[in-house]
């Protein structure tokens, strides 16, 4: 039998994996549409651009095609947050934290190389999801 609990205390990543899988493949079957996020960050930054250009954003190619408003993308990631937080309150497991411990007896924890570390993964990640049409 298959536990729900991780052994320490949260999700077993076995059965949030297949959770995930299964609300995946209803996603598709339902809806027709796949998971993405890449988009979501985009269409956030062109919501933002809106508030203080609006004309500007109005006639760039990319809003023309992708319309920079909430739509079920953006609602997927906010869900994620939102999930991620809900789960973490349920099992106890959520705290403030600049510095992860592990990166913290690898790295030291000074929070400057965290920052840049982190915004440099996340610039590799959105080129990799743009390259590949995400």
């Amino acid at each position: 039998m298959t536990q729900t609990k991780g052994q320490n205390g949260g999700w077993s990543p076995y059965v949030a994996g297949a959770l995930s899988g299964v609300v995946s493949i209803l996603s598709v079957a339902l809806a027709g549409k796949y998971f993405g996020a890449s988009t979501s960050f985009v269409t956030s930054a062109g919501m933002l651009e809106k508030l203080v250009s609006a004309g500007r954003v109005a006639t760039m190619d990319y809003f023309l095609l992708e319309i920079p408003a909430v739509d079920w993308q953006w609602m997927f990631v906010a869900g994620i947050f939102l999930g991620a937080w809900l789960a973490s309150h349920t099992d106890g497991s959520f705290r403030w934290q600049a510095v992860p411990d592990r990166w913290a007896a690898r790295f030291g924890s000074g929070r400057g190389l965290r920052a840049a570390a982190a915004f440099g993964g996340g610039l590799v990640a959105m080129f990799g999801a743009r390259l590949a049409g995400g």
